[in-house]
């Protein structure tokens, strides 16, 4: 039974707000710590700025019953749990400056008998620099570094692991590994999070702890490295990626995860460097992968210039821009990449469809790009690619596809949906490679990401 009755979660993003949800729904009083004041403004009116299945309904629950409240500055509290980005530099270097930010801005707050447990993903030895860090500002305490089992303050590193659109969902029923700098600073964050944890938490030293959170993404890196690379030596061959994937798949030792456009998220596109950049020499698999996912845009827009017409501009609907489906993060996005290089690109217009956003988002503002709906978007254009396989798309009239080129890099028309037997969709090619004659309805296989 942990003896915490407050908590301050730094930075309330799409980890750290449902993160506040679920301590408050636990009856712990819980400020939500963010420098964005539209963000705290949101949260104290019980409103929410993500997409993320049944959040708005907790969030205000919490909210009206005093559970949970936002302000721009750290207050006391028995529990501080950081959740803030870490970026990576242009030449793919691990950044620590928010972590490092945040250890700062609750330092002066800080008092005897405090838990500060680290959330976001780090590169190996973060826990350690943010404690040196506050060590420094609060000589007065004694940290884990020095003091061991009988510091003033414990610290701990404990990641999510948790799927956008099943956050809530995830953070309840998953396991969790706790990275204590001391024996007493795990069990004391252990018992924090057994507050709303019901999967196994399972205690480790720190540094264990981030590279854990680290592999778990770099291995499905490489896994979707595999499968993009397949992907490629089926539109040699003139197979179907996908079928190919899901026959293999029948092996039971076997688990080929999905081609696309390329891979997104703070997570997948972004983890497997900070253990590259711990260990250059000895990560060649991890970086191959990384350049193999890091080509997939541009080989989508290569995919859509071999259809340029010099004759005149070709409309091309770009459906979707969110980094996976069903969600409305854009971060690292495959998709908003291809939309990108594609304004770049002579003798074409973009029509983007996003059905979760209302706004381009700022690296896409002031280009030839139109945001528009998808059924706008499929009546205008004269080629259509399918980047992210949001369930609204899913939804869309094969009759509206009738007479456009289909460039489809999710599976979702060229074998999942048309495995149907009341698919319209069946009866075109599900293994074409070869884009038909415009006069024709044609079915490219671009067979990209997951």
């Amino acid at each position: 039974m942990s003896d915490i009755r407050t908590v301050s979660v730094i930075g309330m993003g799409y980890i750290g707000l449902p993160t506040c949800a679920m301590f408050a729904s636990r009856g712990l009083k819980v400020v939500g710590i963010d420098v964005n004041q539209h963000i705290v403004d949101k949260v104290n009116r019980g409103e929410i700025h993500i997409v993320e299945p049944e959040l708005d309904d907790l969030i205000r629950r919490v909210v009206e019953i005093g559970a949970l409240r936002a302000a721009t500055k750290p207050e006391p509290a028995d529990a501080f749990v950081i959740a803030v980005p870490t970026p990576l530099s242009e030449d793919h270097r691990p950044d620590v400056t928010y972590v490092l930010a945040a250890a700062r801005s609750i330092a002066p707050v800080l008092k005897r008998g405090d838990l500060v447990v680290l959330e976001s993903t780090s590169p190996v030895g973060t826990t350690r620099e943010m404690t040196v860090e506050l060590g420094r500002l609060r000589p007065d305490l004694s940290f884990p570094l020095t003091a061991g089992e009988h510091a003033d303050v414990m610290v701990a590193y404990s990641p999510e692991r948790v799927l956008p659109g099943k956050v809530l969902h995830e953070l309840v029923s998953n396991d969790r590994s706790i990275g204590g700098l001391s024996r007493a600073a795990s069990e004391r964050a252990a018992a924090l999070y057994r507050s709303f944890v019901k999967g196994e938490l399972f205690i480790t030293s720190a540094e264990t702890a981030e590279l854990v959170k680290l592999t778990e993404n770099a291995f499905r890196d490489v896994n979707i490295g595999f499968a993009n690379e397949l992907s490629n030596v089926c539109n040699v061959l003139g197979l179907n990626v996908w079928e190919v994937i899901e026959l293999a798949n029948r092996h039971p030792r076997v688990n080929i995860l999905q081609p696309g456009p390329g891979v997104g998220g703070h997570c997948i596109a972004v983890d497997p460097y900070f253990i590259i950049d711990a260990a250059p020499e000895v990560t060649p698999l991890m970086a191959a992968a990384r350049k193999v996912n890091s080509a997939r845009p541009h080989q989508v827009v290569a995919d859509i210039v071999a259809l340029r017409d010099p004759t005149r501009t070709l409309k091309v609907a770009a459906l979707g821009l969110a980094f996976k489906p069903n969600i409305d993060d854009l971060r690292e996005s495959p998709a908003v990449e291809v939309v990108k290089l594609l304004s770049e690109t002579e003798g074409f217009d973009v029509l983007a469809v996003e059905p979760h956003a209302h706004a381009l988002p700022a690296d896409l503002e002031g280009r030839r790009i139109q945001l528009t709906d998808a059924l706008s978007a499929i009546d205008q254009a004269d080629i259509i690619v399918l980047l992210v396989d949001h369930r609204q798309f899913n939804l869309i009239d094969p009759a509206a596809l009738d007479g456009k080129v289909l460039i489809d890099t999710r599976g979702l028309w060229t074998w999942r949906r048309a495995q149907r037997p009341d698919s319209r969709l069946a009866a075109r090619s599900a293994t074409a490679h070869k884009v038909e004659k415009a006069d024709k309805p044609a079915l490219r296989l671009a067979g990209r990401a997951a």
